[in-house]
């Protein structure tokens, strides 16, 4: 059976975002929404970049949509509930009380989402249709892996970010082995001739929940969602097939990503 539910993590601080960069210029409406961190909100082409992301969401058949956001939401919801309410997506919301990291994220939407698979997706990406289509599709655990070279050449994302993102081991099943964070150069992995990138687009199943909550601080003291998937696959038996990409993916982290972000936009249809 087909995935049609997703859960969109809105609730980073944005710290990256509300750096002040002295080349990059924005707008008013632009440069409030990165003083406050609300990426999800970004200004784009005349709409919130969120929009881009519900209406190819939805493009690929989801129709239930819960967004993790923070007690301070009011200008978010206020936008979706009563400025432009979606037409093909029905939006539920979670809090996320403190930012605690990407598996306290997801946790926090145990009890919205309806007990079934459902993807699990950044709010500042915006990832090809043509993925959430294949990970709905599997109706289970999975994700999306994406090779690193097509990243650079087709979306915004530059070399040095990239090499920089976590690589992962799948075996010749498409099966998800591990998970490995900054490899050094002379990793096997980062010497392959296709690395293989996580993008942090998912598809999980309840049992994720149960992964989250045995997760403990990371070394930046964060509970993080990887580690949440490793539990899962080592301790819980679930089993993560792997979706391969060669594809772009437009990510909106920084200012200067609002600019080349619209130029990718342009012309793309959008219609939550």
């Amino acid at each position: 059976m087909r995935t049609t539910q997703a859960v969109i993590l809105a609730r980073g601080l944005g710290s990256r975002m509300r750096r002040a960069e002295a080349a990059v210029a924005l707008d008013a409406e632009q440069e409030r929404a990165a003083a406050a961190g609300q990426k999800g909100m970004m200004p784009t082409l005349g709409r919130p970049f969120l929009d881009f992301v519900l209406s190819a969401l939805a493009d690929a058949g989801v129709t239930d949509v819960t967004l993790v956001v923070a007690p301070d939401h009011a200008t978010m919801r206020d936008y979706y509930e009563r400025q432009a309410p979606p037409r093909r997506v029905r939006l539920r919301w979670a809090v996320q009380v403190e930012p605690r990291g990407t598996a306290d994220a997801v946790l926090a939407a145990d009890g919205v989402v309806n007990e079934a698979p459902f993807l699990t997706l950044n709010s500042d990406n915006y990832y090809p249709v043509a993925s959430y289509d294949a990970l709905c599709a599997i109706g289970g655990a999975g994700l999306v892996a994406y090779e690193g070279e097509a990243l650079i050449r087709d979306g915004n994302i530059d070399r040095d970010r990239v090499m920089a993102y976590a690589l992962l081991d799948i075996d010749g099943a498409d099966t998800l082995q591990a998970i490995v964070e900054k490899p050094a150069a002379e990793h096997p992995l980062a010497r392959r001739e296709e690395r293989w990138v996580s993008m942090n687009l998912w598809s999980f199943t309840p049992r994720i929940f149960a992964a989250c909550r045995r997760v403990r601080p990371s070394v930046r003291g964060e509970l993080e969602l990887q580690d949440a998937v490793m539990i899962a696959a080592h301790e819980l038996g679930e089993s993560f097939r792997v979706v391969r990409a060669h594809a772009g993916v437009l990510d909106l982290s920084r200012r200067a990503d609002v600019g080349t972000i619209a130029d990718f936009l342009r012309g793309v249809t959008v219609a939550p």
